[in-house]
């Protein structure tokens, strides 16, 4: 098969990194994706070093069994923390891309006092803070939130308030791939003078460069397919994941063990 028309690989910890797909989707959507949310041990964020470098070793070797000609660590806890060991072991066999350096890049070009909102372990990796002299802040309860379809109410307008109560800034990175899925209760929060920064869309811009230099776009017109795995599924997760994903689900999500 020709590489061109291979499928775009993309993981995550569970369903945030959807919002990464959503990303891709606007500006390669010609493009296959296959995604892999590692819902059976969601979240990553409360887990040791080692612990995350070893599941996203096999999220990303999985990735790499179903053939794929880019993968994407659509995980900001696996990026910040597991980026760097899966790029030593097998960025010789496939390009990989993660969703801290393109943001960080963008944010570098703009003004003001910047603040990252992320979980625990992206936070003490300090993978934002020390190429940006960033404002971390820790969210540990966002995701479970989250992940648990709790995007309006007061009990998440409650937990934002909680974590960014009388913080100034100019610029506030969603520092997990789960945040813009609560984008307008943030906004609500900080203001509307405020820019957000989605990674999502600083990462799609990325691969959608890389592709382009490297002659890797799909030859073909017709709109890509997308294609979810996942470790684990429940009663919610359909209704969760097409909030992520911005649309309804039109195939199959198929489970798999790793």
């Amino acid at each position: 098969m020709n590489k061109n028309n291979l499928p775009i690989g993309i993981f995550d910890s569970g369903l945030g990194g959807l919002t990464v797909v959503h990303e891709i989707e606007k500006i390669l959507p010609n493009e296959d994706i296959i995604y892999l949310g590692d819902t059976a041990r969601v979240p990553y964020g409360t887990r040791s070093k080692e612990i995350i470098q070893k599941f996203s070793k096999q999220d990303l070797e999985f990735l790499i069994s179903k053939k794929v000609k880019c993968i994407v660590i659509a995980c900001h806890t696996a990026s910040s923390t597991a980026s760097e060991y899966l790029q030593k072991n097998y960025g010789n066999i496939i390009k990989i891309f993660e969703v801290i350096t393109p943001t960080v890049e963008f944010s570098k070009k703009i003004k003001g006092k910047t603040v990252v909102l992320a979980t625990r372990a992206t936070i003490q990796s300090k993978a934002f803070s020390k190429k940006l002299n960033s404002t971390d802040i820790a969210c540990p309860l966002l995701v479970p939130f989250i992940e648990e379809g709790e995007v309006t109410g007061s009990l998440i307008k409650i937990l934002v308030h909680k974590y960014l109560k009388g913080i100034k800034m100019d610029n506030l990175i969603l520092g997990c791939t789960h945040y813009p899925i609560i984008e307008n209760i943030i906004r609500d929060e900080v203001g509307e003078k405020v820019k957000l920064i989605n990674p999502g869309v600083c990462t799609s811009l990325v691969v959608r460069n890389y592709l382009t230099e490297n002659d890797l776009l799909k030859k073909s017109n017709k709109k890509g397919q997308l294609r979810i795995f996942v470790t684990d599924e429940n009663s919610r997760f359909k209704k969760v994941a097409e909030l992520f994903l911005g649309r309804k689900l039109k195939n199959n999500v198929q489970k798999v063990n790793l």
